[in-house]
């Protein structure tokens, strides 16, 4: 039986993971762990439209550029960039400013968690400590945790199997050391080649998930009703451990084409979370679990191989995220330049350093306008709904992005709120979403429907013609200003009215109808040839 413990556990150690470090044990480690400058540029979420960031994990990307110092030895060395984005595609990283070659890259994805180090040290042996509630006493014994993390902890002792924080007394692990592949921050390995010792400047670039950013509208509609005040606001957000203190921030407009990439690794297997009732019932001893670690940098300092590290059994905390960890930071100052071109996309760079905080959201400034040109309108597209029943038309702002109604510049796609001022108090009355805008292009906020300006359909066969149908038309106002009715009329009209604007294949017919009134229109469709 000992000669077959003894092959199985040499089986397992054959079998187990071996870490970069450990694979090129004999060259020496470098280790870059401050940034000397960084630019960020963000790209929206491909397929996000105009809805809200994922909190817990944006869904865009980034392209992050760090200028870095490192003193090279002479040969083949391992250097070790600490601190890069939590979402590094690896595959994309380049190096440059090298006077020699990377012969290998890793992404260190293990960070230092409870639930890491307790991966980490899977079949491996801890120490054990427990603590009598009425003498005070502390128990050591080892242990060798033989499942884990996720789902609980199992330990072996010389008493048997248990899981971790179902003894009913306060306890902890302590681990003799930091393993060599487990990170305080996200890292990226390469090996290196120098021909001589020497101190150089590099630059590391690369892709990241777990960026995103929007961009947000305030509409202050003016007392007249025929010009408004337009405010834009850029969101930043950073869904990883990382911070880019101090970054040169960018962000990139319109829909890049980008390929599936499988999903990468988060940094850590999830929080250590332990759930046990020792005894009795589930009312008299609630659930016990293990806090998980809010900040990753808290544990900058314990790539200190003698000094112990220590977990608990007790308290609670819940699952830190990105929405509940930063409140957003909102920087009012003058709006970034007009945008640039790239391609087909639009380039806006942030005319100042700002802070890319992990897990956080930043606000700053993309327009500011007054004296917007707008006219508000009523729309519909013809149809036959409701069974000849009374619909409420879509109220509509519409703006012209031209530099002579107050705009003429690029926006970016996002969502718009909009409101009025009401005896003094300022009240919202609508919210829309748009698409990217170019310059002079027409720009519609559909805030929401009107029950004061209605219209109803009644459809009839034309009495001269089969391959004709007649729609009668019904607008009514019941509001006392007169209002502007856009309608869109997608079939084709007989005989085609003159000087309407086309639409696509809609035919645009504009109107008003005077307040308190109505009036009827009659519409004669061709119908398409069998």
């Amino acid at each position: 039986m000992a000669r077959i413990r003894f092959l199985l556990t040499w089986l397992a150690v054959l079998g187990a993971p071996v870490s970069a470090a450990a694979q090129h044990a004999g060259e020496p480690l470098v280790i870059s762990s401050a940034i000397d400058d960084v630019a960020v540029t963000v790209y929206r979420a491909p397929n996000r439209g105009s809805g809200a960031i994922d909190p817990d994990w944006p869904q865009g990307f980034a392209f992050i550029t760090e200028t870095r110092t490192v003193t090279l030895p002479a040969g083949t060395a391992q250097v070790r960039f600490e601190g890069v984005a939590e979402g590094l595609m690896p595959e994309t990283a380049v190096l440059g400013g090298l006077p020699g070659g990377v012969k290998e890259k890793n992404r260190d994805a293990r960070l230092l968690s409870p639930a890491g180090l307790v991966d980490a040290y899977l079949k491996r042996r801890v120490t054990l400590q427990r603590t009598n509630r009425k003498t005070g006493v502390v128990r050591t014994q080892e242990a060798i945790i033989q499942a884990g993390p996720l789902g609980g902890v199992i330990l072996q002792t010389t008493e048997g199997y248990e899981a971790l924080g179902c003894s009913g007394l306060p306890e902890r692990m302590t681990y003799a050391r930091v393993p060599a592949d487990v990170s305080a921050r996200p890292t990226l390995s390469m090996r290196i080649d120098s021909a001589r010792a020497r101190t150089v400047t590099v630059q590391l670039l690369y892709l990241a998930e777990g960026f995103d950013w929007a961009a947000n509208y305030v509409a202050d509609r003016d007392a007249d009703g025929r010009t408004l005040g337009l405010t834009g606001w850029i969101t930043v957000a950073n869904g990883g451990v990382t911070s880019f203190e101090g970054a040169q921030l960018n962000v990139i407009a319109g829909r890049l084409n980008k390929t599936y990439s499988p999903p990468l690794p988060r940094a850590a297997p999830g929080p250590l979370v332990l759930k046990c009732w020792p005894m009795d019932i589930t009312s008299t001893h609630p659930l016990w679990e293990l806090p998980s670690i809010a900040e990753y940098e808290a544990f900058a300092g314990a790539e200190d191989a003698t000094e112990s590290i220590i977990v608990t059994a007790q308290g609670r905390s819940r699952k830190p995220s990105m929405a509940m960890a930063t409140p957003i930071a909102v920087l009012s100052a003058p709006p970034p330049p007009p945008a640039e071109d790239l391609g087909d996309l639009k380039f806006y760079r942030i005319p100042f350093r700002v802070d890319v905080s992990a897990k956080g959201q930043k606000q700053v400034a993309l327009l500011a306008k007054d004296k917007v040109a707008a006219e508000q309108l009523y729309a519909a597209t013809l149809g036959n709904y409701g069974g000849g029943q009374p619909r409420p038309l879509t109220i509509r702002l519409r703006l012209q992005n031209r530099e002579a109604d107050g705009l003429g510049l690029a926006l970016p796609a996002g969502s718009a709120a909009v409101f009025e001022t009401v005896e003094g108090r300022r009240l919202l009355v609508g919210e829309a979403a748009i698409g990217d805008k170019a310059k002079d292009e027409r720009v519609d906020y559909d805030i929401g429907t009107s029950p004061a300006v209605q219209y109803k359909t009644l459809l009839q066969p034309d009495p001269k013609s089969k391959k004709h149908r007649l729609w009668q038309v019904t607008l009514s106002n019941a509001r006392p200003f007169d209002a502007e009715v856009e309608m869109l009329i997608p079939f084709a009209l007989d005989p085609p009215p003159e000087g309407w604007e086309r639409r696509g294949s809609n035919w645009v017919w504009r109107v008003r109808v005077p307040a308190n009134d109505s009036l009827v229109q009659t519409f004669r469709q061709r119908l398409k040839d069998d």
